[in-house]
C-alpha cells in the first residue's frame, strides 16, 4: 500500500520525546539497572534500547516477568528515585534536533510534546536542554487529570484543551504505538528513523523522515 505523503501546510506539530527528539537510552537503562539492583532482582530481558518507549509500569512488568504489584511498585519507586535525581542528566539530543526545533519555532510553527515519560522528569529534561521557549505545551500521561490511559487519549486531550484543528496537526514519533496514538486521535502521523536502532527495523506504513534536515525541508524550506 503506498503511503499518502503529508503536505507541508500543517501548522501544528506534536512531537514524541524519547527516540524522536532525545536519546534517553543510557539514562533510562542506568536507572533500570539501579532499580533491579536495589530490589535484589534480575531482569529477565536484556537491558537495551528495545525496551524503551511504553509506559514505565508496562516496561517493568516486561523486564521483571511478574505482575505482582508490590514488586512492580518497589521497582518503580527505585527507578524514579534514581532517574529523577541522576539519570535524566545523561539525556542526549539526537544530532541536528535542537537546531531543527529552533528553525521550526522561528518559522511560526506551533509545537507540543506528547510523551509516555512522567511529567516531572520531562520538565527537568526540558529545562536541562533549555527548550522552555520552544514548545507551546509539554504533556505527559500524568500531566492531565485523570491521567491518560494511552498516548492516543493524551493526544486527544491536547487537541481538545488547546482548541486545535485536527487537519492542521501532525504527530511525529518513532514507534508503532505512536502511529496507533495518531490514528486513535484522528491526526496525521510521520515516523522518524534517526532514533533508536531497533525502531528503524520495524516497518510502519507511514511517511518516514530520515533526518532532522529532511523534516525542515518538508515543513519550511520547500515553501
Amino acid at each position: 500500500m503506498p503511503v499518502n505523503l503529508i503536505n507541508n501546510s500543517k501548522k501544528i506539530i506534536i512531537f514524541d520525546l524519547d527516540g524522536t527528539l532525545i536519546d534517553s537510552s543510557t539514562s533510562i537503562l542506568d536507572s533500570f539497572k539501579s532499580a533491579f539492583l536495589s530490589c535484589e532482582l534480575t531482569p529477565i530481558k536484556t537491558l537495551n534500547s528495545d525496551v524503551i518507549g511504553p509506559p514505565l509500569m508496562e516496561i517493568l512488568e516486561l523486564l521483571s516477568g511478574t505482575s505482582d504489584q508490590n514488586i512492580l511498585t518497589n521497582l518503580a519507586y527505585e527507578f524514579k528515585s534514581h532517574y529523577d535525581d541522576y539519570g535524566f542528566k545523561k539525556t542526549m539530543v539526537f544530532p541536528g534536533v535542537s537546531s531543527m526545533l529552533r528553525e521550526l519555532k522561528n518559522s511560526g510553527l506551533i509545537m507540543y510534546i506528547a510523551t509516555n515519560k512522567r511529567i516531572y522528569p520531562t520538565m527537568k529534561i526540558i529545562n536541562l536542554l533549555q527548550w522552555n521557549d520552544i514548545f507551546t505545551g509539554v504533556y505527559a500521561l500524568d500531566s492531565i487529570s485523570p491521567s491518560a490511559a494511552s498516548k492516543g487519549q493524551l493526544l486527544s486531550s491536547i487537541i481538545k484543551d488547546n482548541n486545535l484543528i485536527k487537519n492542521s496537526v501532525v504527530y511525529i514519533g518513532d514507534r508503532k504505538d505512536d502511529q496507533v496514538a495518531a490514528l486513535d486521535s484522528d491526526v496525521d502521523f510521520i515516523i522518524t528513523t534517526w532514533g533508536y536502532e531497533e525502531n528503524k527495523k520495524n516497518f510502519i506504513e507511514a511517511e518516514k523522515i530520515v533526518t532532522p534536515n529532511e523534516l525542515l525541508t518538508k515543513f519550511i524550506r520547500s515553501k
